[in-house]
């Protein structure tokens, strides 16, 4: 006998359409015939989604999303981080070290594809995040203001939250695909989240939310950065007022709501990677935990950024945004945003007026202001920073788990959306 899961995104993943069908192959004997008689009771495996998404559960909806994308960053940055460099595996379990190693296989490593967001997963997290403030946005645009007390501020919070799901596809992913899509490439992933957050701008705008208005400015300054376009990402940047942040919020309990960078570096799942254990930076505080981590073999350190399980992690904030504004504009503009940094961090100033050394320290700041946030990743593809350990060096640093570090720089399209997607 054969049993089959299928799911199929319909421009509304997550949004509960998730259809599962049993298909049972028939053989000879009495005990397959009970089975099958068994099968034809009608099981309630399905709610119609038209019960729920109705205007009285419109604040509902759009908080479910944010859940969502909550839930997808923590495990983000775990992934992220360590192809990166910013962590490395601390596990024996091979399963997991492919994120490290640079070498994931679209076939062969599903976690990244299909897990969770409490459990390695990227792929599919960041598109039910992506799904469910889609679906989210989609419903409130054919709602009324009558209908919906606020709809313009949950129409923004639903663009906002939208724009960075698939922003984050963008950057993580080689090349991508949304609504049953044919592939598209991060500039197309980046155009498509640069959209949302123009959306969320007018409608923040008209609801007077300063919050979301100045995240979706962050949003797309960030995605207009990645494409590229410098020009626009300073016009957005350069609206940001000093002390915001928009936090992605955190709990103990339930499991999702866990800051996902903290559990796993406390249970010894990743430690800090070496290149960041010293850096003599107080922006970038990592602690000796005295002991290994759960493979009983590398040493774990301990980021302190993130105290506690539910400490919030930063989805856009204005440091972000002045770092934004100096890659941008670069020259002394670059220099005094780096020296206010340094200011703060009771550091020494930086001074040059070489272009280079002024990009290269620019990079150096979005490592350390932006450690542990989901950033590093596409900085090390875009602005081609070097791979730490090398390419080539034999797997792990520690010891050695077999194979070599690669030289992904970018996630590969899962299997799961090839194989499901009949527009690729």
């Amino acid at each position: 006998m054969t049993f089959t899961r299928t799911a199929r995104n319909k421009g509304r993943a997550g949004a509960a359409r998730w259809w599962i069908a049993v298909g049972v192959l028939v053989t000879a004997g009495a005990g397959c015939s009970l089975l099958d008689k068994g099968l034809e009771a009608t099981a309630p495996d399905k709610i119609e989604t038209s019960t729920l998404e109705v205007p009285a559960n419109a604040g509902l909806i759009v908080n479910s999303a944010i859940g969502n994308f909550e839930c997808a960053l923590g495990t983000y940055i775990i992934d992220a981080g360590m192809m990166s460099g910013e962590l490395m595996d601390a596990t024996a379990t091979a399963a997991n070290w492919a994120f490290d190693r640079r070498d994931t296989d679209p076939t062969a490593d599903t976690r990244y594809a299909t897990n969770d967001c409490t459990s390695y997963g990227l792929y599919t997290p960041l598109q039910i995040a992506r799904g469910t403030s889609d679906r989210a946005l989609e419903l409130l645009q054919g709602w009324t203001d009558t209908e919906v007390p606020n709809r313009q501020d949950l129409i923004a919070k639903a663009a906002a939250y939208d724009g960075y799901s698939i922003l984050l596809i963008g950057e993580a992913f080689c090349e991508g695909a949304i609504n049953l899509s044919g592939l598209m490439t991060s500039n197309d992933l980046f155009a498509a989240a640069e959209a949302k957050f123009t959306t969320a701008i007018t409608a923040a705008q008209a609801a007077h939310d300063n919050q979301i208005l100045n995240m979706a400015y962050v949003g797309r300054a960030r995605a207009r950065l990645d494409a590229g376009n410098k020009a626009g990402a300073a016009t957005d940047a350069a609206l940001v007022p000093p002390g915001f942040v928009m936090n992605a919020t955190a709990e103990n309990s339930p499991t999702r709501r866990q800051n996902r960078v903290y559990t796993f570096n406390q249970a010894g799942v990743v430690s800090v990677a070496p290149a960041y254990r010293s850096l003599g930076d107080p922006r970038v505080t990592v602690t000796n935990a005295g002991k290994n981590g759960t493979d009983n073999r590398t040493a774990l350190y301990v980021q302190t950024k993130y105290g506690t399980s539910s400490t919030p992690i930063p989805i856009a904030s204005y440091k972000e945004a002045q770092l934004i504004l100096a890659e941008a504009q670069g020259g002394q503009t670059a220099v005094n945003i780096i020296n206010a940094f340094h200011a703060a961090a009771g550091l020494p100033p930086f001074q040059s007026t070489d272009a280079t050394a002024i990009t290269n320290q620019i990079a150096q700041e979005r490592a350390r202001e932006l450690f542990l946030e989901g950033q590093h990743l596409y900085d090390v593809r875009r602005l081609n920073l070097p791979l730490v350990p090398a390419p080539g060096t034999p797997y792990s640093t520690v010891y050695l788990k077999g194979g070599n570090y690669g030289t992904q720089r970018c996630f590969p399209l899962p299997d799961v959306e090839r194989l499901n997607n009949p527009n690729i």
